[in-house]
């Protein structure tokens, strides 16, 4: 028998759409204008340099390889060591490993297709934008889908520790599934619209970041309380984390 699906193992509450719809109210009532990117390329690399770095380090580290390589050509060129100096360069942390993966992307884009570009995504169809972003070097689920949702406007769900942490506490997955089991239950159970799936993105890690903190959620002040499952153990303190 065919293993079930994660929505198949926790099927959605009928009240999903309601904590999207407070969710969104709260933290994301206006969406932006979708954006498309015009060399999808550039922002996978920027997506690569933003793991485990902070939003300045992420910008100073992009501009230094801009500067330094116009063209990836010139990265390509340069190979890894040359690439981890420049990191290095900018500051920040992770330099090595960040340049062993941009590089190795350039290289395999070079290998298999002939050219340093991604701008041929913007018009192939979601599962081949997929499955060409997640056979690249050190591109996975999450890093494709961000690209996807932020980048080309495709109705993606990256799921990171603050989306994990609130669909657990609402109970919507078990607490013991990894994060990319949780975001292929989203991607199951939420409309295949990109307005859905960004608000829902970036409303959650919102409610997260200032509500639904990791230590010490504020439940008193949640626009899920009486929805959370949670909720009602962190108030009386049967819970700490």
């Amino acid at each position: 028998m065919p293993r079930p699906t994660p929505a198949q193992e926790a099927p959605p509450p009928a009240h999903l759409p309601e904590v999207l719809r407070r969710l969104r109210e709260a933290y994301l009532p206006t969406l932006p204008a979708p954006r498309i990117s015009p060399e999808p390329l550039d922002d996978l690399v920027e997506t690569i340099l933003a793991q485990q770095n902070t939003g300045t380090v992420t910008r100073r580290q992009f501009a230094a390889l801009k500067a330094a390589y116009p063209v990836w050509e010139a990265a390509l060129a340069d190979g890894p060591d040359g690439v981890e100096a420049t990191l290095r360069g900018a500051g920040g942390g992770l330099a090595r490993m960040k340049a062993d993966y941009i590089w190795n992307v350039l290289h395999r884009l070079e290998e298999t297709r002939g050219h340093l570009s991604l701008r041929d995504l913007r018009s192939l169809p979601d599962a081949e934008v997929r499955a060409l972003l997640e056979s690249l070097p050190g591109v996975g689920m999450k890093t494709a889908s961000l690209l996807m949702l932020f980048d080309l406007a495709r109705p993606a769900i990256p799921v990171e520790n603050h989306i994990g942490r609130v669909a657990a506490r609402l109970d919507l997955v078990p607490a013991r599934w990894s994060l990319l089991k949780i975001e292929r239950w989203f991607d199951e159970v939420l409309p295949h619209e990109w307005s859905v799936r960004y608000a829902a993105h970036v409303a959650t890690i919102r409610h997260g970041r200032q509500t639904c903190l990791a230590r010490r959620p504020r439940c008193e002040a949640c626009v899920l309380r009486d929805l959370c499952p949670s909720a009602g153990l962190f108030l009386s303190g049967e819970r700490e984390t």
